[in-house]
């Protein structure tokens, strides 16, 4: 429920997870920098469930500053969860998600806020000086940056930086779910959103835990197969898995052709040759390839006509 108040400028959505003893030095940090470039905000903070105190002080915090909102989940939800319910929430036409473990630093506000007034859609924080763990933390997300840049053409350094700036519509339109805010960058320029990047500030972690380890790396490459089918084939799925029936059909089809003439017309034997089973079995994989083509065609179209989902993004309108 938003406050009767004016809407204002910007709007800073901050998911927490168990971060009690970051909370007041963060906002001690983060309100003195809007304070200081007079900046029109207000904080939208999302406790993801935490176990600890982190409500307690959030609560503290938004006693003292009416320009802090807090939203509470009855259990940990994720940090896509977290960014989805602060950007629904949020009422600024500006939209910035930075960490709440005081790594990333609030003083990259205005600097982000004035690539978007330059006409970007998304301003994308890069940790170029990064203060993380090069074996644990640094070289699986170089890697996982990589693949993801090669497989969305959205290029960036570093993917995984909390500190972003959105125009708002951009951020509203953004459908989350399952693990997907490491890629919003992606998704957004899949619309047609203008992406850009800009390094900002890093500090090593004095507080609390790191969420993330090792482990990322494996859920990074599951999750980008499905934000690349989702961003190429979602409106057209007949044409991946399709493609992929009609290969296999075709190639068990030849080979049932080349046994058929040994055997008609040469009198080779086949019953004990595994490559007749190998050729009946890609001819019935490629058919159930091409009728699971088939069926998403049919639940794309539901998808799309049942909530009248248009499978266009429109930047702007004159008249």
């Amino acid at each position: 429920m938003t406050s009767g108040h004016p809407a204002p400028a910007v709007s800073v959505v901050v998911p927490f997870f168990e971060e009690e003893e970051s909370v007041p030095r963060f906002f001690e940090e983060l309100l003195g920098v809007l304070d200081r470039h007079g900046i029109d905000a207000e904080v939208v903070a999302v406790d993801d469930g935490s176990g600890d105190a982190t409500w307690q002080r959030l609560a503290e915090v938004r006693t003292r500053d009416p320009r802090v909102r807090a939203i509470r989940f009855r259990r940990n939800f994720g940090q896509t969860a977290a960014l989805a319910a602060g950007f629904e929430a949020a009422r600024g036409a500006a939209i910035v998600t930075m960490d709440g473990d005081l790594q990333n630093d609030p003083a990259d506000i205005p600097a982000l806020l004035g690539r978007l007034d330059e006409g970007w859609d998304v301003v994308s924080g890069w940790r170029h000086q990064r203060q993380d763990d090069a074996l644990t933390r640094i070289l699986p997300s170089r890697i996982a940056n990589g693949m993801i840049s090669w497989a969305t053409d959205v290029r960036l350094h570093d993917y995984g930086c909390g500190i972003k700036a959105y125009r708002a519509e951009i951020a509203k339109s953004l459908n989350l779910y399952g693990e997907m805010h490491r890629f919003l960058p992606a998704i957004a320029g899949d619309q047609g959103a203008r992406v850009t990047e800009m390094p900002v500030n890093h500090r090593a972690r004095t507080m609390g835990r790191s969420k993330y380890g090792l482990s990322r790396t494996v859920r990074v490459i599951l999750d980008l197969m499905t934000v690349k089918f989702l961003s190429d084939y979602s409106t057209r799925p007949i044409q991946v898995f399709g493609l992929l029936g009609l290969g296999g059909a075709a190639i068990g089809l030849l080979m049932l052709l080349v046994l058929g003439i040994q055997r008609v017309f040469l009198g080779i034997d086949l019953g004990n040759r595994p490559i007749v089973l190998l050729a009946i079995l890609l001819v019935v994989t490629g058919l159930q390839f091409i009728t699971f083509g088939l069926l998403g065609e049919m639940l794309a179209r539901t998808y799309h006509e049942s909530q009248g989902k248009p499978v266009y993004v429109v930047r702007e309108r004159l008249g």
